[in-house]
């Protein structure tokens, strides 16, 4: 590994033990901090040479813990704003009142994009029905992909915490023609069988379904064996020094799928995204 990758490494590092010793990890002026800095380190043109596969395991441990860090501290923020969108009247006219709302647009439109590339038909003839699993207390994913790209089709949220799903059903609770297009479902997905499976031509999994590799592979696998034959599965990934937040997607985890593209961005979005048909 170059010096500057080594460098960068140990930024990290020392981000990790002062994140990974504050008392909270909810949002606060010095909790957002740090994470910024993080943001900022990961996504420096030098990061995307480092291959976490090849570090040693002590970093490979500080990796797996900052990643689950990391997926706590965007749970608690993600539930802090979705509170204070639900204050407003109308929530969905103020959605950029979140920090990391621009990078959710540009994720969006990414996905989109490589959708209407790689399987135009689902976008000439929309999906009617599609799924996005780990939607969370701020579903913009599929907000934005509703209110964007897809403005016929029902979007069906999966998240285990029934707070999370009460938060983001305020959200688009006072549009009435949303509304009836986003459902939450408060469930483990591995508990949702082939028969509810198979009505989505296109399933979207976030990035901290499955935080260890062991528990991702499960996911999929479970999708693989439940989804409708010819059915999309995009994913989102992480490279590089990204891999330090959030998990890593391998081609051997989605056997059984055939893989249409892998896409790395290099600018502040932070997950690759990889899409899968089956």
């Amino acid at each position: 590994m170059c010096c500057q990758s080594l460098l960068l490494v140990q930024k990290i590092s020392e981000l990790y033990h002062k994140i990974s010793t504050l008392e909270s990890l909810k949002p606060s002026k010095h909790v957002n901090s740090l994470f910024s800095q993080l943001v900022l380190l990961i996504c420096t043109p030098s990061s995307s040479s480092i291959d976490v596969s090849t570090l040693c395991s002590t970093i490979q441990t500080m990796r797996s813990h900052l990643i689950k860090l990391c997926g706590e501290a965007e749970s608690l923020l993600e539930h802090h704003y979705s509170t204070i969108l639900s204050s407003h009247q109308n929530p969905l006219d103020h959605l950029s009142l979140f920090p990391y709302y621009s990078n959710y647009l540009k994720l969006t439109h990414l996905e989109f994009s490589i959708l209407n590339h790689h399987a135009p038909h689902s976008t000439t003839t929309p999906p009617s029905k599609v799924a996005f699993v780990g939607s969370g207390a701020l579903p913009f994913s599929s907000i934005i992909m509703a209110l964007k790209y897809f403005p016929k089709t029902e979007f069906h949220n999966f998240d285990l915490d029934p707070s999370a799903n009460a938060k983001a059903s305020m959200l688009v609770a006072g549009d009435v023609e949303l509304s009836r297009r986003m459902v939450f479902h408060t469930t483990d997905i591995m508990d949702v069988g082939s028969e509810e499976l198979r009505e989505f031509e296109v399933v979207f999994l976030a990035a901290l379904v499955g935080m260890e590799r062991e528990e991702k592979g499960k996911v999929i696998e479970h999708l693989r064996k439940n989804m409708s034959g010819g059915a999309l599965l995009m994913l989102r990934s992480a490279y590089g020094a990204r891999a330090f937040v959030y998990p890593v997607v391998e081609a051997c985890d989605l056997r059984g799928f055939d893989i249409l593209t892998v896409f790395h961005p290099t600018d502040e979005v932070i997950n690759s995204i990889v899409l899968a048909r089956l």
